[in-house]
C-alpha cells in the first residue's frame, strides 16, 4: 500500500450546535486529544501521504490545529454547508494534483482507525472507483443503507428516501468513503442535489460511479469505529470506548491494572513492561513510563517521564517537563512540577518541588517546599547528591545545596550552601564545614546495620 499515493480529505467544516460550547466541535478532545487529531493520525497511520481538512468560516482555531498536527495540510474554507460532495469538491484543487487514493473522513469520528481506512484503501488498490464503508447497526433507524446485490454495492440510500424494503437492511452507511483518484472530480461533479434535503450528497457517488461502468465496492468496520459525537453525551461515550481500547493495549503490553476502570490514560502515553497501576490513577497526555514502575493510587501524571522502577504515590502529582530517575521514591501528597530527581532520590510526604534539579540519593524530608516563584519569574533551586533536608525546610530559590548537604528539619534556606556543610536557619541561616557530610556518612551506616538487622530477623 505504500507505494500507492493517499490524499485524506477530512470534513470539519460543522458547527456542532449541540455541543453548547463556544469551542468548535471537532476540537473537543477525547483521551487528550482532539477529535480531529485523532482522525488526522489514523489516517496518516494508514499511509495518507497529504490532508486537506474543509474547515467553517471563521474558523482560524481548527485551522490551526490541522496545521500543528499536519504542518503542510491545506485548508478550504466552506462558507455554504451544502452537503457533503459540496464540502469535499472545495479541496478540488489539491484533488486535481492526481493522487492513487483519496478518503473522505470526518473531523467528530474520533474511534476511528488506522485499520479501517487501510481497508478502504485496499478496495481501490483491487480495482474499485468507490469504496464505502458499512457497519452492522444494533438499530439501523437513522442511519443511510447500503443496497447490496450479490456481493456488490449498487447504492447507498438516506432513510427519508428509503423504501420499506430499504429501512429493514441492517448494513449502514458508516459515513467514510474512498475514492480513486483517477475519476474522484468527475464522479463529486455528477453528484446533484435532486433530493428531500436539497444537499449534494457524497452517498451518490456509488450510483453515479456504477453509472460510469465503475466498479463500486464496500467493506465494513465495528459500529464503534464509526462513532460519531454530536452532542457532550456522545463524546463521553467516545472516551469511554477510546479508554477501554487504551487500557486493553496497555494491558496486552505487560501492564498490571487492578481496577482498570478507574485508570484514565491519554493517547499518547507510553508504557515499558510490568508497570504496575493501582486503582484511580489520571495520565495525562506526554508520560512515558519505563519498566517496573508503579504508580499507586490517586495519582495524576501529565507531561513527565518516569524511570524504572520507580514508585509514584499514592495522592502524587508529577506534572510537565518533570523527569523522575530510576528507582525514585514519590510518595503521598507529593507534587513534583518541572524538576528532574536523580536515581534513588526520594521525596515520600508532602512535600512541593518545582523547579528544582535534585540530585541522586537525596532525601527531601516531609513538608519541604522549593519557593520557586518570587511573585515575577520561576527560579530553581539545585540540589546535590546524597543531600538530606530536614522535614518542614522551606528552601528559596534561586539556590544551590552542595553535594552530602545535611539541612537541619525547620530551616528556611536562603543562601548557598557548600559541599558536605550542616545547615540551618532558625532564625539566620548558618552552615558549619564538614559536619553535614559527617552526619549523612553516620546515618548511611546505621541505616545499613538497621537494614541488615531487619533482613536478618526476616530470615
Amino acid at each position: 500500500m505504500t507505494e500507492r499515493t493517499c490524499l485524506s480529505i477530512v470534513l470539519a467544516a460543522g458547527e456542532g450546535t449541540r455541543m453548547k460550547s463556544a469551542k468548535p466541535k471537532v476540537l473537543h478532545e477525547v483521551a487528550g486529544l482532539s477529535m480531529l487529531g485523532h482522525v488526522l493520525r489514523a489516517v496518516s497511520d494508514a499511509g495518507g501521504t497529504a490532508a486537506a481538512v474543509v474547515v467553517g468560516p471563521g474558523r482560524e482555531d481548527v485551522a490551526a490545529e490541522a496545521r500543528r498536527l499536519v504542518p503542510d495540510a491545506s485548508v478550504h474554507v466552506q462558507s455554504e454547508r451544502l452537503g457533503t460532495a459540496h464540502a469535499v469538491l472545495h479541496a478540488e484543487e489539491v484533488l486535481a494534483r492526481g493522487f492513487d487514493d483519496v478518503i473522505v473522513a470526518f473531523g467528530d469520528t474520533p474511534l476511528v482507525t488506522a485499520d479501517t481506512f487501510a481497508k478502504l484503501r485496499a478496495g481501490l488498490a483491487e480495482g474499485a472507483a468507490v469504496v464505502a464503508l458499512g457497519f452492522e447497526a444494533a438499530d439501523p433507524f437513522g442511519y443511510g443503507r447500503l443496497v447490496v446485490e450479490g456481493g456488490a454495492l449498487l447504492a447507498i440510500v438516506e432513510e427519508r428516501e428509503a423504501s420499506e424494503e430499504q429501512r429493514a437492511i441492517t448494513l449502514c452507511n458508516g459515513g467514510l468513503m474512498a475514492l480513486s483518484g483517477a475519476y474522484a472530480v468527475e464522479i463529486l461533479k455528477w453528484i446533484g442535489n435532486a433530493n428531500a434535503k436539497g444537499e449534494y450528497y457524497l452517498t451518490d457517488a456509488v450510483a453515479i460511479a456504477r453509472n460510469m461502468g465503475l466498479r463500486a465496492a464496500f467493506v465494513t468496520a465495528a459500529e464503534e469505529d464509526v462513532h460519531g459525537v454530536n452532542d457532550r453525551v456522545q463524546l463521553a461515550a467516545a472516551e469511554t470506548i477510546m479508554q477501554v481500547r487504551l487500557r486493553d493495549a496497555a494491558m496486552r503490553a505487560g501492564v498490571t491494572m487492578a481496577a482498570p476502570e478507574t485508570v484514565f490514560l491519554a493517547f499518547d502515553t507510553a508504557f515499558g513492561r510490568d508497570v504496575v497501576l493501582e486503582p484511580h490513577i489520571v495520565v495525562g497526555t506526554g508520560v512515558t513510563v519505563e519498566d517496573e514502575v508503579t504508580i499507586r493510587a490517586y495519582s495524576h501524571l501529565a507531561g513527565c517521564h518516569i524511570a524504572k522502577a520507580a514508585t509514584v504515590g499514592p495522592f502524587a502529582r508529577i506534572r510537565p517537563k518533570s523527569r523522575i530517575g530510576e528507582g525514585v521514591h514519590i510518595g503521598n501528597f507529593v507534587e513534583v512540577n518541572r524538576t528532574s530527581m536523580g536515581a534513588k532520590a526520594e521525596a515520600n510526604h508532602l512535600a512541593y518541588l518545582g523547579d528544582a534539579t535534585v540530585g541522586a540519593g537525596t532525601n527531601i524530608g516531609a513538608g519541604t517546599i522549593t519557593c520557586n516563584f518570587d511573585g515575577a519569574d520561576k527560579n530553581p533551586t539545585v540540589i546535590g547528591r546524597d543531600v538530606f533536608v530536614g522535614s518542614n525546610s522551606t528552601l528559596v530559590a534561586p539556590l544551590t545545596i552542595g553535594d552530602e548537604v545535611l539541612v537541619a528539619a525547620g530551616s528556611t534556606i536562603t543562601q548557598d550552601v557548600a559541599d558536605g556543610a550542616l545547615a540551618f536557619g532558625r532564625p539566620r541561616q548558618a552552615a558549619l564545614p564538614g559536619r553535614g557530610a559527617e552526619k549523612i556518612r553516620s546515618n548511611k551506616v546505621r541505616r545499613a546495620e538497621r537494614k541488615a538487622k531487619e533482613a536478618a530477623g526476616k530470615a
